[in-house]
């Protein structure tokens, strides 16, 4: 009985291990891809991921950051916001995995960003203060973590534009605008972006567009036409491509 119970032990061993080497092979193809702005592929792979182990941390934190991007290229408008709510749910599990992951409160703060985007006015200005919270300790975190500063500058310019109405909404939540918020502030954030990643077209375009709307035409044509030097090669590029062209056509 014993011989048969140890045979059965390292039987139910060598499979546990066979599982981690599969699921760590599946894992670098899905970061891989992840990084090189693959999202369409990416998705699935950590959809199995997370099947395989729900409390892996990374897991959780790029399989977040796929179900953003994801609901946002490819999901039909009705269902954008399932993804979205995903993404949220995941990172937040993520967060209580390893509070000291700068990529789980990114996660966050980008769904939470994707979610205010179909969000009415009153749940923008209350998501605002948690963004603003997740992007700042996820900076503190990790410095170099381009995306985080990328997702502050739009913050800040939000805020910078909100107009009468929104503002007097903002007094009632915060009791006055949050710290920060300026045009000022969205331009050294997306300075700050470029600079960690300059070919990265997404972030000059932002960077474009916070110009026009503080009307500095020339800055704003700049900044567009520097975007557009770069060849698109993702999805990111694809959109900022165009968004470029059409800001260049305002101007």
């Amino acid at each position: 009985m014993k011989k048969i119970t140890s045979i059965a032990m390292v039987v139910l061993s060598c499979f546990t291990v066979s599982v981690i080497a599969q699921n760590d092979e599946l894992y670098s193809k899905a970061y891989k891809l992840k990084v090189e702005y693959k999202y369409k592929e990416a998705f699935p792979l950590f959809q199995a991921l997370l099947k395989a182990d729900s409390a892996n941390v990374n897991y959780l934190q790029y399989g977040s950051y796929c179900y953003s991007k994801y609901g946002y290229y490819y999901a039909p408008e009705a269902e954008k916001m399932k993804y979205y709510k995903s993404a949220e749910w995941l990172a937040l599990k993520a967060i209580k995995v390893n509070e000291a992951s700068a990529d789980a409160h990114y996660a966050y703060a980008m769904a939470l960003g994707r979610i205010n985007e179909n969000a009415s006015s009153k749940q923008k200005i209350a998501n605002a203060k948690l963004i603003k919270a997740q992007v700042d300790r996820s900076i503190a975190l990790n410095p170099k973590l381009a995306g985080a500063y990328h997702i502050l500058g739009r913050w800040h310019r939000t805020i910078a534009g909100f107009n009468a109405f929104e503002k007097a909404m903002i007094n009632s939540f915060f009791g006055g605008v949050p710290p920060g918020g300026s045009y000022e502030d969205a331009i050294k954030a997306f300075m700050s972006a470029i600079a960690l990643e300059p070919k990265y077209m997404n972030h000059q375009y932002e960077l474009a567009e916070t110009y026009y709307e503080m009307g500095k035409s020339v800055e704003a044509k700049l900044w567009a036409q520097k975007a557009l030097e770069i060849v698109p090669s993702n999805e990111d590029d694809i959109k900022a491509k165009k968004d470029c062209e059409a800001l260049l056509k305002k101007l």
